[in-house]
């Protein structure tokens, strides 16, 4: 009976299920869909160069800044046709995985 305590109810698309979840499951963040606005750090490093500016337009596939990580220099590209609406990074700052680089109208 000491297993039947630890079991919780997940439900999905309206379906309930015992389960035993783990800490890690029970404190994750949920899925939230990507802003097609932002341009995010995929990995931690240090910004070698910024090829753009505020106010600049800029087409799918355009270099917008250089972000080297474990020795290895990374071009960051345009995900799609737009304007830049801030640039929130400059040269040699250390980013953060998931942090904010660079935001489109």
């Amino acid at each position: 009976m000491e297993d039947q305590e630890k079991l919780s109810v997940l439900v999905i698309d309206d379906s309930q299920y015992e389960t035993r979840l783990t800490e890690k499951f029970k404190y994750r963040r949920p899925f939230s869909k990507p802003d097609p606005k932002h341009v995010l750090a995929y990995i931690p490093g240090v910004i070698q160069e910024v090829r753009v500016k505020a106010g600049q337009t800029v087409k799918w596939g355009d270099s917008l800044l250089v972000l080297e990580a474990m020795k290895m220099r990374n071009d960051v590209t345009a995900p799609h046709n737009g304007t830049v609406k801030t640039v929130h990074i400059q040269k040699n700052e250390r980013v953060m995985k998931n942090q904010l680089l660079i935001e489109f109208e």
